[in-house]
């Protein structure tokens, strides 16, 4: 049995696979095992997991038709026996250490979560993103999921026995916030969550177009609903989920998806933070506000919203191109 499972769901992702695959064969730490899982691709992304598997013996590929992100996560469950995992994205990378210093971490303090900092890659920036928690009790964490710590599951090395004594897996009809879901499920319990305070994952925002993150479709609002309705019957302080509620709102106006109407009774018992000017002042955020107090001009707004967008994305390639 491995110390480390490590688990990649791959689909289109020819064109920076490599680069992830190797920051992981590249680990100062050996003991792992890498479970490659193709989810049906029709670019060479298959073909590569095979290769991968061919050269190195901690490497194991799988090939599934496509079922999507939640599906391709769960066959990587199923083949895994490591005593802790971690998740990585192929558009991601690790920095060489990060298994070693997270399996340390873990070992030294008898951890079932080990959670750490992240760096943030986009358009050719670097940015670096504190993930500590207020406090490593598993309900402040899990609270800081639903607000201001990232959720994801590739910068949190997890005890694997957790999540297999409960049957937890990610659900198959979500599109986006599966990785919310399972952590937040993981800290219903009172599992012992430890912090390093340090950064080795790197999320790159702006490679992959397929990501799902950057996708505005009905489904993404579907599956955003679904989690609040979940926990909303689970949580004994439901207001722990008003900062989803109004991603959720963010999200439908965003989308063009409904009028006005749709988007004011929509979790109406958050209106009042966006009325109030109590919502922070994101771009999409402000012109939500604007919806809200007038929805009958709804559509207008949203064009007001490309407009400034496109602004600004104009303004940030002629200081990128003039900076060089």
């Amino acid at each position: 049995m491995p110390s480390i499972s490590i688990i990649c769901p791959v689909y289109q992702a020819e064109a920076y696979l490599d680069r992830c695959v190797q920051s992981i064969l590249a680990q100062t730490f050996t003991d792992f095992e890498l479970v490659l899982v193709d989810d049906g691709s029709r670019d060479r992304s298959g073909e590569m997991c095979d290769e991968y598997a061919r050269k190195d013996s901690r490497v194991h590929a799988y090939h599934k038709p496509n079922g999507g992100l939640c599906s391709a996560r769960n066959m990587g469950l199923d083949h895994i026996s490591g005593e802790y995992s971690v998740h990585v994205d192929p558009d991601d990378w690790m920095e060489p250490t990060m298994l070693e210093e997270l399996y340390a971490k873990a070992k030294e303090e008898d951890a079932d979560m080990v959670i750490c900092d992240i760096f943030i890659n986009r358009n050719g920036r670097q940015y670096y993103s504190k993930q500590e928690p207020e406090a490593l009790d598993h309900e402040t964490v899990m609270k800081g999921f639903f607000h201001d710590l990232h959720s994801a599951c590739w910068n949190k090395l997890v005890r694997r026995s957790c999540y297999t004594s409960r049957g937890l897996r990610f659900p198959d009809k979500l599109y986006i916030w599966e990785d919310m879901y399972f952590n937040a499920s993981l800290c219903m319990e009172d599992i012992k969550i430890v912090y390093l305070n340090k950064a080795f994952y790197h999320y790159d925002c702006s490679s992959n177009p397929n990501s799902l993150v950057r996708t505005c479709r009905p489904e993404t609002v579907e599956s955003q609903k679904w989690v609040i309705s979940h926990f909303e019957h689970i949580l004994s302080d439901p207001s722990w989920l008003d900062n989803l509620k109004m991603g959720t709102k963010e999200r439908l106006f965003y989308s063009r998806l409904g009028n006005g109407k749709d988007l004011y009774d929509l979790y109406p018992e958050v209106n009042e933070i966006y009325l109030s000017g109590n919502r922070s002042a994101s771009i999409v955020g402000r012109w939500t506000t604007h919806a809200l107090k007038h929805p009958s001009l709804c559509g207008a707004y949203r064009q007001m919203l490309s407009a400034e967008e496109s602004a600004r994305t104009l303004a940030g390639k002629m200081k990128r191109f003039i900076i060089g």
